[in-house]
Formats: structure tokens, C-alpha cells, sequence
């Protein structure tokens, strides 16, 4: 009997079973390996102990609590006298409208006394005219407002970026001399002009102020929403699962079995047009939310993006074709998001399936079955029959209660959008996927440059919902825009912190588009982002003209990998670069190179905008070359030392302005000025400096050679004795090697 079998029939989960055969050190790989009859009848035994005993107790708990504790005689009788007291102390009631009226009165006296207290200062404040003496006004009580100081700070918090203006005043400074302290620094700004935090803290370091960085109501919405919840609140949530492969191998005919409906009657030439997300009901077993692409293109878009959605990806593969090109491509972008994968071998009721030749595919890319001891589930299924879908169900299932998929539905909602669009009679739509919290009708919501009130929301059957929970599915309007398909939305308290973060969003996307686009990897800049970023890995995807070119060049380069630097071939395919590669280097950050191919037209055009670096070859070695050399780059010079020469002390010569001056005799190579000094005193470094001076008789030299004497001053050291040594040399950085 399976595992998971098992923990179906007791009760139990497939974890619990699991962890109580580690103890008993019974070897299992997972929730599919098989049991011996020993192993089930000792786990059969075990587990209904454990269950027996947990139902004894709560027998004895529920009994203690229905019967309570016996009380005594004397117990009764203060419990009584207790009530007799109650009663006594509630008869007083006829009093309580005296009692008003003499607080009334009480407080009608307070009033007087202050009206007359108040009538009082006025009269002391009006101005007094004596005879033959000038008006003089007497002293009020009120004491002076405090005076406002005019001291510069020392430490203040402001949010960035701010404008010059704002800066100004927060350091008590004029705006006139802040403009001519950027003017020196080589900036010409205005008053209203924008400065970002590099330019404020030099600004800080020029007026000795310390400045703390207050984060902007963008940064406390997300920090808001990416603070953990506690285990206590967390619920478990439906599965996200993403149908992947190649054209025409049945991603959409299969959803629409598992879906029991006609999704695929209405696309244009039955080909997936838009990217659709649907839930599905399981009778006793749960939900599983289905996200349908037009390719992985768009789940690579929208990973570029940050979105993470998928949980799962079913790979759908044909029996009767194979592994084609689609279906590399989607294996390594589903690789590189790190999702786990299971494999829907399609069409398995055809007379012309072959299942073993399908296994055999996928096991040389990285993909080995169960069945072959290997860790990745592959179920043979047929859409037009029904064949395989409630086994493959289950073990998506079985696969997300491993992945242990939490989230907590009692706060505000964030997630996803799938797609956006604009329609005439409800105005911007946008399919959205929940991912935590609940959203609700009315809620506000921020996604990029937009946000609304959700309006209106319905679920991927059309009918009306008020609330969407974790991993669920709906259509919200009432945005001010069209959403692009991978950003994030997040519900906020109130309008106005929406408008806010909205509003600073626009501002920096217009800055952006001012200035230059987003910079991506090259193999010529390689060092430099490096620095910048503590790149320490370099992401190649390689298209060649033919399948054996992909695999010389796959194999040689990632021979090149040290511990140091690693090279990772992310995708490697023959035929042309299309715009599904620029795509994946774009979320990848990877570099290109083409053998003997060349891109097309649309790919060429999003290479431009995109900046994405792509390399053409037509010798192997010559790629193999370029690419080590750039991967030289990373690595750190090594800094050699070069002796230039040395000179032996002779006599010490006095001088009371520059102090004591070593006349010397260079025994070996030659004193070179500008280069770098060390003292040797009785075979030990004393000091290491550099010349201050060096002279031939009367005067200023830039070397001196073998066997000349001459008059040296080392800067910052005085303590020069005959017998010293005067080491001469400089230090050189050599390029490392692979």
C-alpha cells in the first residue's frame, strides 16, 4: 500500500506517517512510496492507539466540565448572603435626583466664579488714562510665546527624495547658499527641484548634520504588508497551478476537462489568446486555482515583474510527438522561477502514444519519473476521455500539502494581477489573484501608477462575489487605468495614501523616461555591475544554428565555472533569438549568444529598448574566449610587489628646517621620487612612507641610479641612523587568471 493511501484510510496526514517511519528509521523516499505489510500493520497499530488515548481524554475533559465541582453547605449559604447584599445595596434609588440637582448647583457656582475671574484679567489688560500722564498698559498674565531657535541641528529625519527648498529650511539654512553649496559640487538645481539620497547626505556631510532617512508611505504600505503573520492566523490556501508546454499539446483541451467546461470552443483557432486564471472544486478535497498562459513568455513577463504566483507547473507533454522545443523552453523557465513540476503526459489513449519514449526526453532534461527512482510525478492522462485527471488532481493536492501552502485571510488583501484591459460599458477591468488577505468590495486598492475603489468584482463563472479569499481568482473594476499583467496591488486604509503613493510613482516614472533606460548585464560591463550590485554570476542562454552546436557550447562554457564565479546556462535551443529569449534575459538578466544565427525583427526591437546584451559568434573558440575573459574581469587583481633599488646610510646631515637629511649610496637598482619608501633597520621594516625629498648635491632629482650617492628625506620621519637601508619600490596589480 502507497503512503498517502495509508493516511487516507487511518485519518492521519502523509507528513505525520512520514516522520513516525524516520523515527522507526524505515527507509521512505515520499507520500508515493510503497509499504510492506509489517510497516502498515505496525503503523495501522501505533496510530490507533495514539487515536484511543486522545479520545479517552477528551471523554474526561468533557465530563469534568458538565458536572463541575461539588459545593458544600457553607459555600450555599455565603452565596445567598451574597445576594441579600446586592438587593440591599441596589434600594437607594429615590436619592439619586437629589444628588443631581446639588452637582447641578455645584457646577453653576464653578462657572460664576470663573466668569468673574475672566472679567477680571480684562479689566487688568485694558489701558489706564491718568491725568497728564502718557497711556501705559499694565502687565498681562499671560505668559510671552517662546522664542524660535535659530541654532543649526545636529540630526534630523526627512523624507527622500525632498526638494532643495525643504532641505534648506530642515537645516536652517538659506536657500540661496544651499543652491551655491550644490553649485560647488558641480550641480546646478533650483528651488523646486527634486534630490535624491546620495546628493542630501553629501549635502549633510558639508553642514555636519546627521540624517535619518524617514521611509515614504510607499515603503510603509509594503512593509506593512510584508510583515509575517503569526503561525496562530495563518489558514491553509488552495494551490496556484500554471499549465505549461508546447503549441497544440493540449494545455487548454485539459484544463477544460478538468474544468468540466467549453474554454477552449471559444478562443480564435482554439489557441490560448489571454492569460486566464479559474478554481476548481474538488468534492472532499479541496480547490486548485489554474492559471492558463498563452506561453511561457507571459509567466516569464510577469516573473520579470516580481510576481511569483505559481506554486505548481504542470508540464503537458504529447505521447505522440515528445518533447519538442516549446517544451525545453518552458522546462527551463519554470527551473529558473524554482517552482516544482509535474508532468501531464497528454493524449495517452492514442494508438500512436508512446509514454516511455516521452520519459525518456524529459529524463535528459534534468526530469527523471518516479517509476525510474527518480523525484518528479508524471501521470499519463487524455483529455477527450477523462483518462488520468482525478490521479493527477490528487497528486497536485499531495504536492501542496508538502509545499504546506499558508496564508492568513483576516487582513488586507495583496496579489496579482493576470490581465488587464479596458471595456466600454464597465471602463478599466483587470483579472486579479488574491494572494493574502481578503479583498472585499469597497476596498481601496494601489496597483503601479493607478488605484480605485473596487466597484464591482466577479468570479471566472460570472456571478457576483463580495468577498475573494487567498489563492482566489476574480475580475474587480473601478481602477483610474489599464493594470499591466504581473503587478502587485495592495489595499490601503484610505484614499488619500493612495493618491500619495500613486502620485510620487508618476513623478519617478517621468524622471525615468528622462533619463537613460534600465542598464542589463554585458559582457564588456561585467566588472563594473559586478561592484555595483555583487553580481558573482553569469546567466548565459545560447541559440545556435543546429542542436550539436548548443551542447559544444553548453559543455566548454560552463567548464569555466570556478568557486569564485559561476556560469549558468539558463536555456540553451536551436534556431533564431525570438522574443520568448529576450523575455527570459530580461527576468533572468542574462546575456545572449547566437551561433550562426541571428534575431528576428520583433526580437531585434525589444533587444533595443530593452538594452539587453547579445553577442553573435560564427568560430566556437572565439565565444569560449570572450566569455572567459569577461569572467577574468570578476575576479579581484592580485597586488605584486616590484623592488625599484635600494641605498646604504653613510652620514646624517642637520638641517633645522627640514630635519635630518641621510646622505646615502645606492647600491642596487636605482631611488625613483615618486615611488613608495621603506626604512630597514638591522633586517626590520622601521618605517614605510615616501620621499619627501631627493637630491644630487644641490638639486631635486627624479631617480637616482647604481652606484651615485645622494641626500634623501622621507615625509613624516626624521629618526634616520647611519647603517640603514633605504628600500625603494612600488606595487603593481596583475589581472587574474581562470
Amino acid at each position: 500500500m502507497k503512503v498517502f493511501e495509508l493516511a487516507k484510510n487511518i485519518g492521519v496526514t502523509s507528513k505525520e506517517i512520514l516522520k513516525f517511519l524516520k523515527q522507526k528509521e524505515i527507509s521512505v523516499k515520499n507520500h508515493l512510496s510503497i509499504l510492506d505489510d509489517e510497516a502498515v500493520k505496525l503503523i495501522e497499530s501505533t496510530f490507533s492507539k495514539e487515536s484511543a488515548a486522545s479520545k479517552k481524554e477528551t471523554k474526561k475533559k468533557q465530563t469534568s466540565k458538565k458536572r463541575g465541582p461539588k459545593k458544600t453547605t457553607a459555600e450555599s449559604k455565603t452565596i445567598k448572603g451574597k445576594k441579600d447584599t446586592k438587593k440591599k445595596q441596589r434600594a437607594p434609588k429615590k436619592t439619586s435626583f437629589k444628588v443631581k440637582k446639588e452637582v447641578f448647583a455645584v457646577g453653576v457656582e464653578k462657572k460664576a466664579k470663573e466668569e468673574t475671574v475672566s472679567q477680571v484679567v480684562k479689566k487688568r489688560k485694558r489701558i489706564v488714562k491718568p491725568r497728564g500722564k502718557e497711556p501705559q498698559e499694565t502687565v498681562s498674565a499671560v505668559t510671552p510665546p517662546p522664542k524660535v531657535s535659530t541654532k543649526k541641528p545636529d540630526f534630523i529625519q526627512i523624507k527622500i527624495p525632498i526638494t532643495v527648498g525643504g532641505l534648506a529650511t530642515n537645516l536652517f539654512i538659506k536657500t540661496s547658499e544651499l543652491i551655491k553649496t550644490l553649485m560647488g559640487m558641480g550641480i546646478f538645481a533650483t528651488v523646486n527641484q527634486r534630490l535624491d539620497e546620495d546628493i542630501v547626505m553629501k549635502i549633510a556631510e558639508r553642514f555636519n548634520v546627521r540624517i535619518e532617512k524617514l521611509p515614504s508611505e510607499e515603503e510603509k504600505l509594503i512593509q506593512e504588508h510584508e510583515k509575517e503573520d503569526d503561525e496562530a492566523d495563518l489558514v491553509g490556501r488552495p494551490p496556484i497551478v500554471t499549465m505549461m508546454g508546447h503549441v497544440d499539446h493540449g494545455k487548454t483541451s485539459l484544463l477544460d476537462a478538468i474544468r468540466s467546461s467549453h474554454v477552449v470552443d471559444r478562443e480564435a483557432g482554439k489557441i490560448t489568446q489571454h492569460v486566464g486564471a479559474y478554481e476548481v472544486s474538488l468534492p472532499n478535497k479541496g480547490k486548485v486555482t489554474f492559471l492558463d498562459t498563452p506561453g511561457h513568455s507571459a509567466f516569464t513577463a510577469m516573473r520579470s515583474r516580481g510576481a511569483h504566483l505559481t506554486d505548481i507547473v504542470v508540464l503537458v507533454v504529447a505521447a505522440d510527438d515528445g518533447v519538442m522545443p516549446q517544451t525545453i523552453e518552458a522546462i527551463n523557465h519554470a527551473k529558473a522561477a524554482e517552482t516544482p513540476i509535474v508532468v501531464a503526459i497528454n493524449k495517452s489513449d492514442l494508438s500512436t502514444a508512446n509514454p516511455d519514449k516521452v520519459k525518456s526526453g524529459l529524463q535528459k532534461q534534468g526530469l527523471m519519473p518516479e517509476d525510474w527512482g527518480g523525484k518528479t510525478i508524471m501521470v499519463n492522462v487524455s483529455a477527450k476521455t477523462g483518462k488520468g485527471i482525478d490521479e493527477l488532481l490528487e497528486l497536485l493536492l499531495l504536492e501542496a500539502e508538502i509545499l504546506e501552502l499558508k496564508a492568513n485571510p483576516n487582513r488586507l488583501a495583496q496579489g496579482t494581477v493576470v490581465e488587464g484591459k479596458l471595456s466600454k460599458s464597465l471602463g478599466s477591468v483587470a483579472h486579479v489573484l488574491v494572494q493574502n488577505g481578503t479583498l472585499h468590495v469597497g476596498d481601496i486598492v494601489v496597483c503601479g501608477r493607478y488605484y480605485g475603489k473596487v466597484r464591482s468584482m466577479h468570479n471566472d463563472k460570472g456571478k457576483n462575489v463580495k468577498d475573494a479569499t487567498p489563492s482566489t481568482p476574480v475580475e474587480i473594476t473601478g481602477i483610474n487605468g489599464v493594470l499591466d499583467a504581473g503587478e502587485r496591488f495592495y489595499v490601503v486604509n484610505d484614499e488619500w495614501q493612495a493618491r500619495s503613493i500613486t502620485e510620487k510613482r508618476l513623478l519617478e516614472i517621468k524622471e525615468k523616461n528622462l533619463g537613460s533606460n534600465v542598464r542589463h548585464l554585458s559582457l564588456e560591463g561585467l566588472y563594473d555591475m559586478m561592484k555595483e550590485s555583487g553580481v558573482k554570476e553569469l546567466k548565459i542562454i545560447i541559440k545556435a544554428d543546429v542542436q550539436g552546436s548548443v551542447e559544444v557550447l553548453r559543455q566548454s562554457l560552463e567548464k569555466l565555472s570556478t568557486d569564485k564565479i559561476k556560469l549558468k546556462v539558463i536555456h540553451g535551443a536551436a534556431g533564431g533569438i525570438n522574443e520568448s529569449d529576450v523575455v527570459l534575459a530580461v527576468a533572468s538578466d542574462a546575456v545572449i549568444i547566437g551561433f550562426h544565427v541571428k534575431a528576428d525583427s520583433n526580437a531585434q526591437a525589444m533587444i533595443e529598448r530593452e538594452r539587453v546584451d547579445v553577442k553573435y559568434y560564427k568560430v566556437i573558440y572565439e565565444a569560449i574566449n570572450s566569455v572567459k575573459l569577461a569572467m577574468e574581469g570578476l575576479l579581484e587583481p592580485t597586488i605584486k610587489e616590484v623592488v625599484l633599488g635600494s641605498a646604504e646610510v653613510t652620514q646624517i646631515f642637520k638641517a633645522s628646517r627640514i630635519g635630518n637629511i641621510g646622505g646615502c649610496m645606492v647600491r642596487k637598482g636605482k631611488l625613483v621620487r615618486n615611488q613608495r619608501v621603506r626604512l630597514i633597520r638591522e633586517n626590520i621594516v622601521i618605517y614605510e612612507g615616501k620621499f619627501h625629498s631627493l637630491r644630487r648635491f644641490k638639486d631635486d632629482v627624479k631617480e637616482v641610479n647604481e652606484g651615485y650617492e645622494c641626500g634623501v628625506v622621507i615625509e613624516n620621519y626624521n629618526d634616520i641612523k647611519v647603517g640603514d637601508i633605504i628600500e625603494c619600490f612600488k606595487e603593481e596589480k596583475v589581472a587574474a587568471k581562470l
